[in-house]
């Protein structure tokens, strides 16, 4: 898996070409998916542009997204700082009436556990997001953990010389736990372009985008999350992509 990530916490401010409306996420994702994404990741926002989980925010942007990119997996985001209230934010999302096919639950922030249950009740798919060793290791202990979708190990803005040891610890834990989920790997920002080629290395899944990286290989500013998705595709050895009638 290629996975785009459209948009994160970022602005306008941070690059031109992050794209916040849902007729931009729209144009984003469309774009993203003819270079070559398999699956898309985003953060809806309300009108004054803050990311959010309310219903009518979720739903205008899955809504514009799917219709430019119908069949293609898209995600969203839980993020604790999105809505800093663990009840509230479970009525958000219970109240959903248009629903993701998959939303990232950060295993290290408060209540994960009770809302991947909570995801995985409304048959939403969920992705467990794993920053840590400890992660990984509470994240097992959980009596669910076989219903997730799949792990997403993700690395800090930082060298990865400076995360290695504790990526290698967290492959090693769930190489033993042998849970048999797929693996999607990636960094952020210094990280971003190593962690996709190890990615590559490793036959997992990966992901890029303005939510990982504004740059390209070589510190070039990136123009769009398209030009990220053809240069990562490039880098894993996948080639130019084929258009196929199942595509946007």
């Amino acid at each position: 898996m290629l996975k785009a990530a459209l948009n994160g916490p970022r602005t306008p401010a941070d690059h031109p070409g992050v794209p916040v409306t849902p007729a931009q996420l729209a144009q984003a994702a469309r774009a993203a998916v003819a270079a070559g994404a398999d699956a898309l990741h985003l953060h809806p926002r309300a009108a004054d542009g803050k990311e959010s989980l309310q219903p009518d925010d979720v739903a205008q942007a899955l809504t514009a997204v799917r219709e430019a990119c119908p069949g293609v997996a898209l995600g969203v985001s839980s993020g604790f700082w999105i809505l800093r209230d663990a009840g509230a934010r479970a009525t958000a999302i219970r109240a959903w009436t248009v629903t993701p096919d998959f939303v990232s639950v950060n295993w290290h922030e408060p209540h994960s556990p009770e809302l991947a249950a909570l995801l995985l009740d409304r048959g939403i798919g969920v992705e467990a997001g794993l920053w840590t060793a400890d992660a990984v290791r509470t994240f097992l202990e959980w009596p669910r953990r076989r219903e997730v979708l799949r792990v997403l190990l993700e690395l800090p803005d930082q060298p990865v010389r400076a995360y290695r040891a504790e990526l290698l610890g967290m492959l090693a834990l769930l190489n033993a736990a042998d849970l048999d989920k797929p693996t999607v790997l990636h960094g952020l920002g210094q990280s971003a372009w190593p962690v996709l080629r190890e990615a590559g290395r490793r036959g997992l899944g990966t992901r890029t985008g303005l939510e990982d990286t504004l740059t390209l290989p070589g510190d070039l500013p990136a123009s769009d999350n398209a030009e990220l998705v053809r240069v990562a595709r490039e880098i894993l050895g996948l080639g130019p992509l084929h258009p196929s009638p199942g595509r946007c």
